[in-house]
């Protein structure tokens, strides 16, 4: 429970139909050990106090988990790791993955519990055959389904997403009529533990370090200015680069071995993307040749393309369409329709 409207009704929902719940807030950093600031940052007190209210009108148990050196290790690290090396991580999907439905999932295990429940917009539904499957949320301006791409078919099992089925008007309502203190509180923002979006400020105030500017490059080789360090640009971007030209320039490559950006009057482009640790939901191994949906962004609509599977970790997805600069670093998400077939990390 984060403290936030999705999560408290999720447990209210819990509550009516399994009796017997209790909840629980992970503890992932501490907001001055951050340097973050602000109304309602997570992890804050704010939202602990929010989530120990809701459990208390509901007459639930609260817990407040320690997963602080887990989520630095696996989350912050990784996610400093990503852009030092010229990619854009997702650490959403990370968090997801290492902490939600694994830390959190085994110490409610631990606990004598069978299930886990979260605020997510998604659906958890069993086939015909008995396999799990993960669809989108009815409410298709919420869905989540796109940072639940990684979840095991065990994890599916033993996981409630309450709200798939609602709209987030409805979630709000039903917030109000519980009299819950945080019915009308705003929904979060970017990454939890970069709330004002500054990811190299943050990055170089957890590293300690000051990254060293080099060099704007075109395709030739020819310098056209200086960049403020590698970890302050994500391919295809194209504002804030501070290069005088007459006609707009992207950036097509990262280079981190001689500390270069490659910078072309066209955004770059590609049908291919090389897809690696991969998870499948609908498959134990993809059909070749297999058509579906690939989204490459989170806010992005799903784009035909064939998937063929390399190995057991890695896709190669061709595109009916040439996309604009995937990002290395980033999810690439596969669809049939509402269906998560799976997905993984892009890799080039």
């Amino acid at each position: 429970m984060s403290g936030g409207v999705d999560s408290s009704v999720s447990a209210y929902l819990m509550r009516e139909k399994y009796k017997s719940c209790k909840g629980a807030t992970m503890l992932l950093f501490l907001n001055e050990a951050l340097g973050i600031s602000g109304k309602y940052p997570c992890c804050s007190r704010e939202n602990i106090i929010d989530a120990k209210a809701v459990c208390d009108v509901l007459g639930i148990e609260h817990e407040i988990l320690n997963f602080m050196n887990e989520f630095e290790e696996c989350v912050i690290k990784k996610f400093v790791r990503v852009y030092e090396t010229g990619g854009t991580p997702n650490p959403c999907i990370d968090c997801n993955k290492f902490m939600k439905f694994a830390l959190f999932l085994e110490h409610a295990r631990n606990l004598g519990l069978e299930r886990i429940a979260t605020g997510h917009y998604a659906r958890i539904e069993q086939d015909a055959l008995g396999r799990y499957i993960l669809r989108k949320a009815v409410d298709l301006s919420r869905d989540q389904s796109y940072v639940l791409y990684g979840m095991t078919q065990e994890q599916l099992s033993c996981t409630d997403f309450p709200l798939g089925e609602m709209l987030k008007s409805q979630v709000r309502e039903l917030a109000e009529e519980l009299n819950f203190t945080n019915a009308r509180k705003h929904d979060s923002q970017d990454i939890c533990f970069v709330p004002d979006g500054d990811y190299a400020g943050f990055i170089e105030k957890y590293t300690g370090k000051k990254y060293q500017p080099g060099n704007f490059v075109d395709a030739s080789g020819n310098i056209l200015g200086t960049h403020n360090g590698i970890i302050h640009y994500t391919a295809g971007q194209r504002r804030g680069l501070g290069v005088a030209a007459k006609s707009r320039l992207y950036i097509s490559e990262i280079n981190t071995e001689n500390n270069t950006i490659t910078l072309s009057p066209e955004c770059f482009m590609t049908k291919r993307i090389t897809v690696n640790d991969v998870n499948l939901i609908a498959f134990d191994k993809l059909p070749e040749n297999y058509s579906a949906s690939v989204k490459v962004r989170y806010r992005q609509k799903e784009i035909p393309a064939v998937i063929n599977q390399v190995s057991s970790d890695e896709l190669v997805i061709e595109f009916a369409e040439e996309q604009k600069a995937p990002a290395k670093g980033q999810a690439a998400v596969i669809y049939d329709g509402d269906y998560v077939i799976g997905g993984g990390t892009i890799s080039g």
